[in-house]
């Protein structure tokens, strides 16, 4: 594949992606696994007045993030992924989603939903 037919691949997995999301104004984000920041862009175009915050283990694409974004985004701040497993971290916030909340991963080849975790009553 030729380097501008996998940009135009990636590009259309990436709204693909986007697109999956029930997106609305003022909604609040979180994207994991950021790279360059284009997800993190457009999602900011579609919540409007929301807020977006994107992080990723990898300085580098934290900073192209940052830079490629200061339209968009006011501010994000250098972030480093929870200790732990993928798995674990995984768990830890489908235990923090609300009811209604929706958490789409993307592996790169598909879109894996992961539901929240029915919490317990309250004593």
């Amino acid at each position: 594949m030729t380097p501008s037919a996998q940009l135009s691949a990636d590009a259309a997995r990436l709204r693909a992606a986007v697109d999956a999301l029930p997106l609305r104004e003022g909604m609040r984000v979180l994207e994991i696994g950021c790279e360059p920041g284009a997800a993190a862009r457009e999602v900011a175009r579609r919540v409007g007045d929301g807020h977006v915050h994107a992080t990723d283990r990898f300085a580098r694409a934290i900073a192209q993030a940052v830079a490629g974004s200061e339209a968009e985004i006011s501010s994000w701040g250098p972030g480093r992924p929870p200790p732990g497993s993928g798995r674990r971290a995984l768990d830890r916030i489908a235990a923090a989603l609300t009811p209604t909340g929706r958490l789409l991963v993307d592996d790169g080849s598909s879109m894996v939903e992961v539901r929240a975790v029915p919490r317990s009553g309250s004593g």
